[in-house]
């Protein structure tokens, strides 16, 4: 292993009403839907991102959301919970924001890091933890100030079939190293300053069921094309299958399937999401690939229409 990796790049997962996506991820969470598009390979579904202003790696999360999916079930071989940052002093805030949507959270505490759990509409397990590190997101949606918003991952839990797999492919293949562990959890940190904290339990989850409400494949930071190739040859020099390099318009992108069963990505840092769009106006337009554009009207016809709105609290 020779090179490292930043972190996360993004997390993918399903869903089922888009309009509900939009409303949890940027009405809820505050998040600037940066990206709207559609799923490449079935362009009657879409295919959302949700980050920070820019839509920076670290930030992102996307969703396939798919009207008539099956709900899920979130276990081995997926991300089990997706670990949100936000700037020291803010849980209270978003404690209280939260439970005004009737959304339940739970107190956890972990490596001595207080969290807050809760799941989205879906039952997508979710966390939110005070850091020091990392930006502070510069977008502000409804009554969120920008000193409390989400500023990206802090990182994501694990759930493996093989756990010693999944943490000997975290150090020897991503170059994570191993920070700390206790009787339930090992802990590894990324040399980034966002989506760089990756929990795994130590012991196996059983096999989870795809569908909406959970992951589908978490991707990880190669920082230009150059090394993207790089990490192709590693991981395939590693012993894994790994697919040939595609363009995904807004990254490049390879994918494995490692020892427990996790889909992983490595995704280019660029070139970014705002290489079809102007950076102020990132979301607002259904964005196509070119060999799509001569089907635009039939392909709009098939969507849900979607906006981005400040919800009514219930409390």
């Amino acid at each position: 292993m020779s090179l490292q990796t930043s972190g996360i790049h993004h997390i993918t997962a399903f869903a089922r009403n888009p309009q509900e996506n939009v409303d949890f991820y940027a009405g809820i969470l505050g998040l600037r839907l940066v990206k709207k598009t559609i799923n490449f390979d079935a362009p009657d579904v879409y295919h959302l991102y949700f980050g920070n202003e820019e839509g920076s790696p670290g930030t992102i999360i996307t969703f396939f959301p798919w009207p008539n999916s099956e709900k899920g079930r979130i276990g081995g071989g997926q991300v089990g919970i997706t670990t949100y940052v936000v700037p020291p002093g803010s849980l209270g805030f978003w404690e209280e924001r939260l439970r005004n949507f009737d959304i339940a959270c739970t107190k956890v505490n972990r490596f001595s890091e207080h969290s807050l759990q809760f799941s989205d509409n879906e039952g997508l397990g979710l966390e939110l933890v005070e850091r020091e590190e990392g930006a502070n997101s510069k977008w502000s949606f409804d009554d969120i100030p920008v000193d409390k918003a989400i500023k990206g991952f802090g990182g994501a839990i694990l759930f493996s079939m093989n756990p010693k797999q999944t943490m000997d492919g975290l150090e020897n293949i991503l170059g994570l190293k191993k920070v700390v562990e206790d009787a339930t959890y090992a802990r590894f940190r990324s040399n980034g300053t966002i989506g760089n904290v990756i929990d795994v339990p130590l012991a196996s989850v059983d096999w989870g069921i795809e569908g909406a409400g959970t992951v589908h494949h978490i991707a990880w930071r190669a920082k230009d094309f150059e090394e993207h190739a790089m990490w192709r040859n590693e991981v395939e020099e590693y012993g894994y299958r790994v697919t040939p390099i595609i363009d995904r318009q807004y990254f490049n992108a390879i994918y494995f399937r490692e020892g427990g069963g996790l889909l992983f990505e490595i995704a280019t840092d660029p070139p970014g999401f705002a290489r079809d769009e102007k950076p102020e106006s990132l979301g607002t337009k259904l964005m196509l690939p070119e060999w799509y554009e001569p089907t635009r009207s039939q392909i709009e016809a098939n969507l849900y229409p979607i906006e981005v709105r400040a919800l009514k609290k219930h409390k």
